[in-house]
C-alpha cells in the first residue's frame, strides 16, 4: 500500500496524527492578523478540517478608530474575510465579560499595587488557552493552532516547549506559563519559521488581502499606550496626587499619581537643580509615595518569582538548585542565573550579572542554558 503524501515516515501528519489531514480537525485561534491568518490558511491548504475562531475581547464599537488592536472590529472582519477566501468556517465568541474579570481588571488593581503587569501574559494564560481550549475541545477538534512564534517540540517525555527559530519573533516570554496538558493539545505551525517576512511570502502564496497588515504594537485595551488613562477609567479616583521623595523621605517634589510611574522611570519627575539623575526606585501606594534614587539602587541580584508553572523534567520541588538562563523583561535576552526552589510554585532567582529595574509584575521566565527549550517561569513579586 502506497504512502499518504501527507504523512511522514512514521504514519504521522504534519500536526502528529496518525491519520490524514483530511481527518484531522484542527481549530485555529484567529486574531484578524498576519500570522494566525497565514497558519489558517497553510493548514487549509494542506487540506485539514479547519475551523477558525475570533474572541470578541472588549468593545470593537469603540475601539475601531484604534489601528493595530487585537480584536477590534476590523481584525474581526479580517479573520472572517480570510476564512471566506480559504474555504472554512469561522465565529466570533463574546468574551468580554470573561476578558475583563481575568485580564484587565487585575491588570489595573496591579498597576493601583506598584506593580507593572504584563496582560498579554494573563490573556494567554487565562483566556486563549485555558476557555478558548476547552472551545475547541467541545468542538471536537483533535488540537488547536495559533500563530505565536514558539516551537512544540516533542522530547522523552512528552512534549516541550522552545524558542522560535527567529530570536527576533520569539513569543516564548509570554507563553511561559502554558500549562503541560495545553501544551500537550496546542500546535505553534509558524514557530520554524525564520522570518516574518516568510510569513508574510506565505500570506501572498494564499493570496490574502491582510498580506501586508501592519504587526500590532501595543496591548489590545489600551490605546496608544497610555495606561494611565485606562486605569483612570476602570478605577475613577486612582490618581490621586502625592509627593516624590528620597529614600529618607524628605520631599522633592509632587505627583498627580503614583499609576503614571514605573519602577526605574528617569523623564517626567519634574525635579530639577540636582548633580545627579533621580531614578524611580520604589512606588509606595498606601503612602501615595514615588520614591526615586540614584541609578545604582535599580541594581539587583535577587529575583523572588512565585506562581511558578514548572516545564522541565521532574518536580519542581524535588531539586536543590539549578544553573539556568532568565528572562526578567521581554526585550532582554536571557541571562545566567541560580534557579532554587523554595516551595512547588516559588523560588529565588540568583542573577550571576547584576540587572537594573527588575519591577514586581513583570515575568521570571525559564530556559535551558545549552539548548532553546523552556522551563517555564513565573512572576516577580516584590523587590529586595
Amino acid at each position: 500500500m502506497p504512502l499518504d503524501p501527507a504523512l511522514n515516515s512514521h504514519g504521522l501528519n504534519s500536526l502528529g496524527f496518525a491519520k490524514p489531514p483530511s481527518e484531522t480537525r484542527v481549530v485555529v485561534a484567529m486574531s484578524g492578523g498576519v500570522d494566525s491568518s497565514v497558519v489558517a490558511a497553510m493548514l487549509a491548504d494542506q487540506g485539514y478540517d479547519v475551523v477558525g475562531v475570533t474572541l470578541q475581547l472588549y468593545d470593537h464599537g469603540a475601539a475601531l478608530a484604534k489601528k493595530g488592536a487585537c480584536c477590534a472590529g476590523r481584525d474581526i472582519h479580517d479573520a472572517r474575510r480570510v476564512a471566506e477566501e480559504m474555504g472554512f468556517p469561522h465565529y466570533v465568541l463574546d468574551y468580554e465579560n470573561t476578558f475583563k474579570e481575568a485580564v484587565i481588571d487585575e491588570f489595573a488593581d496591579s498597576y493601583l499595587a506598584g506593580a507593572t503587569p504584563v496582560p498579554c501574559i494573563r490573556c494567554n494564560e487565562r483566556v486563549k488557552f485555558k476557555d478558548l481550549l476547552e472551545t475547541a475541545k467541545d468542538l471536537d477538534a483533535d488540537c488547536m493552532a495559533t500563530g505565536h512564534y514558539i516551537q512544540r517540540m516533542m522530547g522523552d517525555s512528552g512534549a516541550e516547549l522552545h524558542c522560535a527559530a527567529d530570536p527576533t519573533k520569539d513569543q516564548s516570554y509570554f507563553l511561559f506559563s502554558t500549562k503541560q496538558d495545553q501544551l500537550d493539545y496546542l500546535r505553534f505551525p509558524l514557530g520554524h519559521h525564520v522570518s516574518k517576512e516568510q510569513t508574510r511570502e506565505l500570506a501572498r502564496k494564499y493570496g490574502l488581502s491582510l498580506a501586508d497588515k501592519p504587526d500590532s504594537q501595543d496591548i489590545c485595551f489600551v490605546p496608544n499606550g497610555n495606561y494611565a488613562s485606562v486605569i483612570e477609567k476602570l478605577r475613577p479616583g486612582a490618581a490621586e496626587p502625592g509627593d516624590i521623595v528620597d529614600t529618607d523621605g524628605n520631599v522633592l517634589g509632587h505627583h498627580k499619581g503614583v499609576i503614571h510611574y514605573t519602577v526605574g522611570q528617569r523623564r517626567g519627575l519634574g525635579i530639577g537643580g540636582l548633580a545627579d539623575p533621580l531614578y524611580v526606585v520604589k512606588l509606595d501606594v498606601d503612602n501615595r509615595h514615588v520614591i526615586v534614587g540614584p541609578k545604582d539602587m535599580l541594581t539587583t541580584r535577587t529575583v523572588p518569582v512565585r506562581e511558578i508553572n514548572w516545564l522541565g523534567d521532574g518536580a519542581f520541588d524535588d531539586m536543590k538548585e539549578r544553573h539556568i538562563a532568565v528572562k526578567v523583561r521581554s526585550t532582554k535576552p536571557p541571562m545566567e542565573a541560580v534557579l532554587r526552589p523554595l516551595s512547588a510554585t516559588e523560588a529565588e532567582v540568583e542573577l550571576l550579572t547584576p540587572e537594573e529595574g527588575v519591577s514586581p509584575g513583570q515575568a521570571c521566565v525559564f530556559y535551558d542554558q545549552d539548548s532553546s527549550r523552556i522551563f517555564g517561569g513565573g512572576w516577580i513579586w516584590r523587590g529586595y
